[in-house]
């Protein structure tokens, strides 16, 4: 008998096999990854051979109860092994992620290819009783059947073949591009004397200071995490070390580093085989296949929106560039503008302008008073409490929370998720919403209510004070428990559908980008703030001078979006770049295209944006990061029924939240994206509301 089988999902000790309802995240360790991964494999695939057998009817619950309940087990074990590998990465667990990758992208391709149980579900959606399926469900089915088509359950032999060795060599791929990344970041450290940091603020001294002295060293250790980085660059005087910290940032992982942390081949691969995969399924583009389960019809209909708005924006851009050069020259010394003085002239031009800076803002957004504004609004708006709870975590500032709804006199759990705020060695960067598990009515043990991670990359506290949040990080906070509430809210039960599961991927932006609006009214703000020293709530006086400045560069901002998302589109709707004979100049040459077509302040040459792309290279967004804006439309437009519906100014109507609950939060993917929208807002889209809230109508 081999070891896979003798460990069997009931082996003693071994946190990721345990029936646990959370996963035991102090628990786990690198050695227990192999034995669970493979006897969860083990048994999901003899799940596998007994739904396609005689044994288990063309029958939805029968085949759920098969192989939903094996799978979904799997998909948890892997989840925490995938989630601990993003945020407290070490070589021990580097190693055995890396060690089951390919054992799981083989599994799932092997599952989402087989003919058998493809031809299973077929015959279960032409039974008597698939009519009369729940509308979830229907829904449910029609996804998995697509996705049958798309995972190459249609192909043959040697095709098929082919197509599963390229998700393998994919999935490797990605996970490298991703571990490129986060090395190189963690790599760089610049020590810094006290007079180089002239004008950098004292909290992010005194963090840089700390983390010199944990490696016995004096002065200041620098380093390319975001609290650090970007207070340098918008803040520091000295060109030098802004210039030594922007070329560090913008090469990461590229040809200008490390040879084995370089993500150019890397993409060449990447682009060449999803080339190849959609050729395989008979498509023109990997862009092509990607907009099948979204919203979006095709590339070329996407690319003409990215330029319409591109058009729209350009003049605002335009504007923004000119006043910000001017002012550079005229106040700042600063004759020939580079790229490492935007942030830091961007800064000094915002606080000349309104008289007020991102620091002095900063004093007021203490992270417990956000975060229990921010409770308090969801909680007004959503008819839900959320207190603390506890659970085993992966890091000691790691918190734990529950959502109850009190009805009939009785309270019951909505969800649960865990929020891990802080930017720390050994967890990659940027700010994300993850699943732990989906709202189910499980075939074998009763409902399974929803938990999520919330991931973000803020500055701890330092000397016993609170951490303090910029108005950037608060927006990054209520985007991610945006995404957050649409996971964990939702009223639907059956997994594919329920949450975030089913929902048009370039739908999946909308409930993050509609809280964040919330982050622009006065009243809740209010309740968000409270000076770090005085307790003082944020000034009416200072308020005012943040809505003046909100669409403060926003034809530029809007410009680098849609840059971002017509290169992305462009890579993956353009074979000939996809093409990796032709090497990493078509990747170059594509970006250098796309930035003379619509930005108006192309990057130094030596920029490598691209080699830490991790959204579109390692993150699922790939041919589909224009979903930010395409979102936006659908979130600004949602918010403005808030807006209309406001009573005594307060946007904070609870009758609009239940709506809102209701028809979007709550259906999660049961419906197409559309549908829900249009549930709620009583019509389709509109492109005005965007428009006025960037200040560009």
């Amino acid at each position: 008998m081999n070891q896979a089988t003798q460990a069997t999902p009931t082996a003693a000790g071994n946190p990721l096999l345990d029936r646990s309802p959370l996963p035991r995240f102090d628990a786990i360790r690198p050695e227990h990854v192999t034995p669970a991964i493979d006897a969860l494999i083990e048994e999901s695939s003899q799940a596998l051979e007994k739904v396609v057998g005689p044994q288990v009817p063309a029958d939805y619950d029968a085949m759920s109860a098969v192989l939903d309940v094996a799978t979904e087990r799997l998909g948890r074990a892997w989840g925490a092994v995938g989630h601990l590998n993003a945020v407290a990465d070490n070589p021990e667990l580097r190693a055995a992620y890396n060690e089951n990758l390919p054992k799981i992208t083989e599994f799932y391709t092997r599952l989402g290819s087989d003919e058998r149980l493809y031809a299973k579900y077929k015959a279960l959606s032409q039974t008597a009783a698939a009519a009369e399926l729940s509308p979830p469900r229907k829904r449910a089915l029609s996804n998995a059947l697509r996705d049958f088509v798309l995972g190459g359950a249609e192909l043959q032999g040697p095709a098929k073949a082919r197509y599963a060795a390229i998700q393998e060599r994919q999935a490797a791929l990605a996970q490298a591009f991703s571990e490129h990344v986060l090395d190189a970041t963690d790599s760089f450290a610049y020590w810094a004397t006290d007079d180089e940091l002239a004008g950098v603020p004292d909290d992010v001294k005194q963090a840089a200071q700390a983390a010199a002295a944990a490696e016995q060293r004096g002065g200041y250790k620098l380093t390319l995490h975001m609290p650090c980085y970007l207070p340098v660059m918008q803040y520091a005087g000295n060109r030098a070390l802004r210039e030594t910290m922007y070329r560090a940032y913008v090469t990461r992982a590229s040809e200008f580093g490390k040879p084995e942390q370089d993500n150019g081949p890397l993409m060449r691969e990447m682009l060449a085989l999803r080339q190849e995969e959609a050729a395989l399924l008979g498509y023109p583009s990997f862009a092509d296949v990607s907009l099948v389960p979204k919203m979006a019809d095709s590339p070329q209909q996407v690319m003409d929106f990215l330029r319409d708005l591109a058009r729209r924006a350009r003049p605002h851009a335009e504007k923004d560039l000119a006043e910000l050069r001017q002012f550079a020259a005229e106040e700042l010394g600063l004759p020939e503008l580079q790229a490492w003085d935007i942030a830091y002239a961007s800064e000094k031009l915002k606080e000349a302008r309104y008289a007020f800076s991102d620091q002095e803002v900063k004093q007021y957004f203490t992270e417990p008073k956000v975060l229990d504004g921010l409770f308090r609004i969801i909680e007004r708006l959503f008819d839900v409490h959320i207190r603390p709870d506890t659970a085993p975590v992966w890091h000691e500032s790691v918190r734990f929370f529950r959502i109850e709804r009190h009805a009939a006199g009785r309270t019951e759990l909505v969800g649960q998720f865990y929020l891990d705020p802080y930017a720390r060695s050994g967890k990659r960067p940027g700010a994300w919403m993850d699943d732990v598990r989906g709202r189910w009515q499980r075939p074998d043990a009763g409902l399974q209510t929803p938990v999520a991670h919330l991931v973000c990359n803020f500055a701890a506290g330092v000397d016993g004070k609170p951490a303090l949040l910029t108005h950037d990080d608060v927006i990054t906070l209520f985007h991610e428990c945006g995404h957050g509430l649409h996971h964990l809210l939702t009223q639907v039960e059956d997994l594919g559908v329920a949450g975030i599961s089913g929902v048009e991927w370039d739908a999946v932006e909308l409930p993050s980008q509609f809280m964040e609006n919330f982050c622009w009214d006065w009243e809740v703000l209010q309740s968000l703030t409270a000076h770090v020293d005085t307790g003082e709530p944020l000034p009416r006086e200072l308020f005012d001078k943040m809505i003046a400045a909100k669409n403060f560069q926003s034809g530029l901002q809007t410009l680098r979006q849609i840059e971002f998302s017509l290169f992305d589109m462009r890579i993956h709707a353009e074979p000939q770049a996809a093409s990796e004979q032709a090497g990493g100049e078509l990747v170059q040459k594509v970006l250098d295209e796309v930035r003379a077509e619509v930005a108006v302040l192309p990057p130094p040459p030596f920029n490598r944006f691209q080699h830490s792309f991790s959204h579109i290279f390692a993150g699922g967004y790939a041919a589909g990061y224009y979903s930010y804006k395409w979102a936006e439309v659908l979130s600004a437009d949602a918010y403005g029924a808030f807006e209309e519906s406001a009573i005594e100014g307060s946007v904070l109507n609870p009758e609009t939240g239940r709506r809102y609950r209701q028809a979007i939060l709550e259906m999660g993917g049961s419906r197409s994206a559309m549908e829900n929208f249009k549930a709620f807002r009583g019509r389709e889209p509109r492109i005005d509301a965007l428009l006025r809230h960037q200040g560009m109508a």
